[in-house]
C-alpha cells in the first residue's frame, strides 16, 4: 500500500513538473454566423481550442501552476458563401503578475481583424511546427494562427521577466509566419497584407534596428511595475524613463507596429502609477502619452490634469 501512494505522488509530481504554459480561457463568438448553421459545433470548436492551448507543451521550460501565463482568447465568427468557412476576428489578452501584490498588468491587448479558416465539426486540431501549412491550407490557417498567438504571448510574458527572455518563442512564431497557409482570403502573414499584421508584429520584436522595444518592455515591468510595492517613487522615475525611450522611439520610427502595440491596454494602468507622482513628472507623462495614445488621449488629459 505504501508502495502505491509513492507511486502516486511520483505521478501527481512528474504532472506538476510537466505543467503547461498557458491558462487560456477561449470564448466562440456566433452572432454574426448564419441562423442556418448547426450552432453546436461552435461549442466543440470552442471546447476543442481551449484543449488546444491548455493541454499542449509549447516549450521546453518547467511551468509551476501558479506560473501559467492568464490569458482570454475571443473568437468572433461570421459565415462566408461558402460551406464551413469563416471569416473572424481574433482579441488576445494576456497579463502577468507583479511582484508583490495580486494584481495582473496587462501584457497584450490586441485585436486581429479578418483571419479565414474551415472548421467542421469533430475536426482534429492538429498542429506541427515544421509542417505549419497542412494539406488544406484554410483548414491549417486555424492552428496555425492560434499557435503564433500562443508563442507570442508566452515571449511577450518571457520578455517581461529577463531581457531578450522572449526571443526563443518570437522565433517559433516567425517560423509560423515563414511556413504560413497561402491561399485565397488567408491575409495576414506577408508584409504586403497591410501595415499591422501577424507577420509585422513578429519582425519588428525581433528587428535589431528595434531593440530598444525589447528594453522597454522589460524595464516596464521589471525595473518599473515590479519596483512599486518596496519604492513607489523609484518605480515612477523608472517608468518615466521607459516613456521617455518610447517617445523617442516613435519619433525615429513613426507609425510602428510595435509601438502602437506596447500601449494598447496599459492607459489606466498608466494614469494610476502617475496620479500621485511629482507635478513635474506628471505634467511630462501627460504630454508624452497624450501625443502616443491618441485613442486615449483625452483620458490622460482628464486624469492627469
Amino acid at each position: 500500500m505504501k508502495r502505491i501512494v509513492t507511486l502516486v505522488v511520483i505521478l501527481l509530481s512528474s504532472q506538476l513538473l510537466q505543467a503547461q504554459e498557458l491558462q487560456a480561457r477561449v470564448t466562440v463568438a456566433t452572432t454574426r454566423v448564419a441562423n442556418n448553421v448547426n450552432k453546436s459545433a461552435f461549442q466543440t470548436l470552442q471546447t476543442s481550442l481551449n484543449n488546444f492551448l491548455n493541454n499542449r507543451k509549447w516549450t521546453s521550460e518547467t511551468y509551476g501552476t501558479n506560473e501559467k501565463i492568464q490569458c482570454n482568447i475571443l473568437l468572433n465568427l461570421e459565415s462566408t458563401d461558402e460551406l464551413n468557412v469563416y471569416s473572424s476576428s481574433i482579441t488576445i489578452q494576456s497579463a502577468r503578475p507583479v511582484f508583490n501584490t495580486s494584481y495582473l498588468s496587462p501584457i497584450i491587448n490586441y485585436k486581429d481583424d479578418k483571419f479565414t479558416f474551415k472548421y467542421q465539426e469533430f475536426q482534429q486540431l492538429d498542429f506541427n511546427e515544421n509542417r505549419v501549412s497542412g494539406n488544406d491550407p484554410q483548414v491549417s490557417n486555424l492552428t496555425a494562427v492560434f499557435a503564433y498567438y500562443a508563442y507570442m504571448i508566452i515571449g511577450f510574458d518571457a520578455l517581461s521577466f529577463a531581457p531578450h527572455g522572449g526571443d526563443p518563442y518570437f522565433q517559433k512564431a516567425q517560423n509560423i509566419v515563414n511556413n504560413a497557409p497561402d491561399g485565397r482570403s488567408i491575409t495576414g502573414w506577408k508584409a504586403f497584407d497591410g501595415s499591422r499584421n501577424r507577420y509585422w508584429l513578429v519582425t519588428n520584436i525581433l528587428d535589431a534596428r528595434y531593440g530598444v522595444m525589447q528594453d522597454i518592455y522589460y524595464s516596464y515591468y521589471r525595473n518599473s511595475l515590479d519596483n512599486f510595492y518596496q519604492d513607489d517613487k523609484k518605480a515612477r522615475s523608472e517608468m518615466l524613463t521607459v516613456l521617455n525611450q518610447l517617445d523617442a522611439f516613435n519619433a525615429e520610427n513613426p507609425n510602428t507596429m510595435i509601438n502602437q502595440f506596447f500601449l494598447q491596454g496599459k492607459s489606466n494602468e498608466l494614469i494610476k502609477l502617475f496620479s500621485k507622482a511629482a507635478p513635474a513628472d506628471k505634467a511630462r507623462a501627460l504630454d508624452i502619452l497624450s501625443r502616443l495614445d491618441l485613442t486615449n488621449a483625452s483620458k490622460y488629459k482628464d486624469e492627469l490634469k
